[in-house]
């Protein structure tokens, strides 16, 4: 015990008490001097060409700020049995009108026309149908009962009696939408977005309407991924194509799509190299959204007064498209301090290559005892020497020895 006591505290004295300082040894071997050149061009090769040149490390770097404005144009006309013939414009199939960052698109359509607050059979469902009054409660609202019921059995059509509402009447009836979509000419309709971009950092905007784009060209451009890729005007069909869907299929339950826009400049470049980029992908899971609750809607009304002067409105179930516009960007422009930082950061990281020669040459060559000897020496501290040869002198008096010299 007394002897593991003992150790211990020589381990700690020699932890505190202890001083190491760097020994240059030079090795005279081709391999070591080899691998020591190899792992400082490795470091080199990563600081010139990743921090310096892909990552652009001399450069200050700042957050796009930006604002979007969209306007869409396009007509489309229907001949449905419930309305007839009917135009469609924008004031119609754009709901809202202004949308920050986005816009939605009407594609398809379920109508509930000349609807009025009164009592009226619910729509079929495990719930509601019945045989009897005894299964309707009154006063009772489900979570997607139409109204309130009343307590009454009564017949919906010649086959089938359910419990009777008081709701706007007659009840909507959703269960199939349409195929194909109401509105699937909306895959013709363009789209204007102006983007706007601000780096406070650097007092840098600009917009993606580019400088050298005129109004002529603007009235009769379309964006193309090749021939016209600064074109600011979408049409709707092919940024749904160009993110690997169908319009078509997408028009009938309807989606969201985002139309994401890159400005990712270089400062130190021309401001004219300074670009928007495009890309489409549709942000909403098909595959997961399949069965339960697939797809974009809602529901809102146009309300009026009837001849009889009694409160009555039109309920829409809209699906369609929501086109959501993402703005990303980066700029950077040259900056001593983050320059001097990486070039520092890399002048210390090629100490690396000592301490990795280190551990490879003391720990895996063959000669690592040998290079140990010559690289580290352990020197006792002078006035303790000095002490121990004093304490020896002595004792050689006292024992009749010669003083050591």
């Amino acid at each position: 015990m007394s002897g593991g006591g003992g150790g211990c505290c020589l381990e700690i004295y020699s932890c505190v008490f202890d001083y190491s300082t760097p020994r240059i040894a030079l090795i005279k071997s081709r391999k070591i001097g080899l691998l020591n050149r190899l792992v400082q061009l490795l470091i080199l090769a990563y600081v010139i060409g990743w921090v310096f040149v892909w990552e652009k490390g001399y450069q200050e770097f700042d957050t796009v700020v930006s604002s979007v404005n969209s306007k869409v144009k396009g007509v489309a006309v229907t001949n449905a049995s419930q309305q007839g013939l009917r135009i469609w414009d924008v004031a119609d199939y754009i709901i809202p009108a202004q949308e920050e960052n986005a816009f939605f698109v009407m594609t398809n359509l379920i109508l509930t026309q000349n609807q009025s607050q009164a009592y009226c059979p619910e729509l079929p469902d495990t719930t509601t149908i019945c045989n009897s009054s005894h299964k309707c409660i009154p006063g009772h609202i489900g979570i997607y009962s139409n109204g309130l019921q009343t307590g009454k059995c009564v017949p919906y059509n010649k086959t089938v009696n359910t419990c009777e509402v008081f709701a706007w009447c007659p009840v909507e009836n959703d269960t199939e939408v349409p195929t194909p979509a109401f509105l699937k000419d909306a895959e013709n309709f363009t789209v204007l977005i102006k983007n706007n971009i601000w780096y406070p950092k650097f007092k840098f905007s600009k917009r993606n309407i580019l400088p050298n784009i005129s109004t002529d060209y603007l009235k009769s451009c379309q964006y193309n991924r090749v021939t016209n890729p600064f074109c600011p005007i979408f049409r709707l069909g092919s940024i749904v194509e160009e993110s690997g869907e169908s319009f078509q299929d997408m028009a009938i339950q309807g989606g969201v799509m985002g139309i994401q826009i890159s400005w990712n400049c270089d400062l130190d470049k021309k401001h004219t190299y300074c670009v928007p980029r495009y890309s489409f992908r549709r942000l909403d899971n098909r595959e997961l959204d399949h069965n339960v609750s697939p797809g974009y809607n809602f529901r809102y009304a146009k309300y009026y007064k009837d001849s009889n002067n009694i409160e009555s409105r039109t309920l829409m179930k809209v699906y369609g498209i929501r086109f959501d516009i993402l703005v990303f960007g980066t700029a950077g422009k040259f900056d001593i301090i983050p320059t001097m930082i990486n070039i520092g950061s890399g002048v210390a990281l090629l100490g690396v290559a000592t301490v990795l020669c280190d551990i490879i040459v003391f720990h895996f060559f063959k000669k690592r005892y040998y290079y140990r000897e010559k690289k580290y020496k352990h020197v006792e501290d002078y006035e303790e020497l000095t002490n121990d040869e004093a304490g020896l002198g002595a004792n050689s008096i006292h024992l009749g020895l010669p003083k050591p010299i």
